[in-house]
């Protein structure tokens, strides 16, 4: 009877134990900047394949457990990717901070007054152009922290500076291009993480911009009263053929 009782409190305890680290409980927190308020974003759990949007203070609330990779992002700065840890979860309040992206100064070419003016043709190509080792010199700077985003990755400011200039274009009365997340919450709530990585082929950092490019088409809006998974999977996907048109540049 005895060995009975002890196998029953065993098999309770590992129960327990094990619900402790399987479910996952709620993390409430903040997005901040140090210089900048931060309006609205995206804070993706990876590995729960599930999101939620940080509001126009900065707060959000995502489900979580110990080992969970969030995804932060939000516009105008740089994302950041952070493994949860228990001191995370246990925190009664969740605080990240987010670097702004640095604003990309306006090129200024001087020429002396009686001096011919060089023909340089596109100076995008030269800007676009990939440099490599070789036995003297590196590009890379060997006493810079890494950054983690590797040699090639997408240049956000760039991007940033086509998608606006797209929104601009197709909506020239508009001048709030970022408060508007109805049509976002829909469309999480539709299709799942996976859909966005794995179908569409977008990195975690260009998520959120993807779905505020989808934001300002009108068209989106028809889809937040008719929560229709399929007809919003079909809108992602048209829509996702021309973000990849704004954000592909020829080398």
């Amino acid at each position: 009877m005895k060995s009975k009782i002890g196998v029953f409190i065993l098999l309770m305890c590992c129960q327990v134990c094990l619900g402790q680290i399987l479910t996952r409980k709620p993390l409430h927190g903040r997005v901040v900047n140090d210089s900048i308020a931060i309006e609205n974003g995206l804070v993706f759990n990876v590995n729960a394949k599930t999101g939620s949007i940080i509001d126009q203070k900065g707060y959000f609330s995502v489900l979580v457990k110990v080992k969970d990779t969030l995804v932060i992002s939000s516009l105008g700065f740089k994302s950041k990717k952070i493994v949860l840890t228990e001191k995370d979860i246990s925190s009664s309040f969740f605080r990240v901070n987010l670097p702004a992206i640095a604003r990309q100064l306006i090129e200024v070419v001087v020429y002396a007054q009686k001096g011919s003016k060089p023909e340089l043709g596109n100076t995008q190509s030269i800007v676009d152009t990939q440099y490599y080792d070789d036995r003297q010199t590196s590009p890379r700077n060997a006493l810079m922290t890494p950054t983690g985003t590797g040699d090639n990755g997408i240049d956000c400011i760039r991007v940033y500076k086509m998608i606006f200039k797209n929104l601009k274009k197709n909506n020239p009365d508009k001048t709030d291009f970022v408060s508007d997340m109805s049509f976002t919450s829909v469309a999480m709530k539709s299709v799942s993480y996976s859909f966005f990585t794995n179908t569409l082929k977008l990195d975690d950092d260009q998520i959120g911009l993807f779905l505020l490019f989808c934001e300002n088409d009108p068209k989106s809006k028809t889809f937040i009263e008719a929560n229709e998974q399929f007809h919003i999977m079909d809108f992602l996907i048209t829509k996702n053929e021309e973000f990849k048109n704004i954000t592909t540049f020829e080398k």
